[in-house]
């Protein structure tokens, strides 16, 4: 009883908070100029090793549901961002996800669309709990500032870079 009182007393406080978020997603979520969808676009860097793993993943878990998610590889040469509204060099930026009603989400709130999409959606409301999401936005900033790096393709941001041999 101690620990479902606690619970319950973050979950009204998101759901009191939610024009608080909505304001401050406006940073990482604008709507594209395309009309309504379907379909879930998750915008993701092909070549980025540690990309294609968790992608699989999800692919793997999306591969039974009802819901579309279509999975966008942006490092092929027929990616076309004004088709998107979200150019290349900013789909390298971070993780980009284009939901049902065309609204872009970036970084965090990405994965939380995404997540959801697949069956996660306990995973997305972990990581936008108030104690849990500065956490995930400072540890996500440090990914995407240096998974190019990471992944052997530092200085790339067209997404069509080769790793670099050593």
């Amino acid at each position: 009883m101690a620990l479902r009182l606690p619970l319950v007393g973050a979950l009204r406080y998101i759901g009191s908070r939610t024009s608080v978020v909505s304001a401050q997603r406006l940073f990482c979520s604008q709507k594209t100029g395309q009309g309504s969808s379907d379909t879930i676009r998750v915008l993701y860097d092909g070549e980025c090793p540690i990309c294609v793993q968790e992608i699989s993943f999800l692919q793997f878990l999306e591969r039974n549901r009802t819901e579309k998610v279509d999975f966008v590889d942006i490092s092929l040469p027929v990616y076309d961002g004004s088709k998107y509204g979200v150019s290349c060099e900013m789909a390298m930026e971070e993780m980009t996800v284009i939901d049902e009603k065309n609204t872009i989400h970036r970084g965090v709130p990405a994965f939380t669309v995404m997540y959801s999409a697949v069956g996660l959606g306990w995973l997305g409301t972990f990581i936008s709990l108030p104690l849990v999401r500065p956490i995930m936005d400072r540890a996500y900033g440090v990914f995407a500032r240096n998974r190019l790096k990471w992944t052997g393709r530092e200085g790339c941001t067209t997404g069509r870079c080769a790793k670099k041999e050593t």
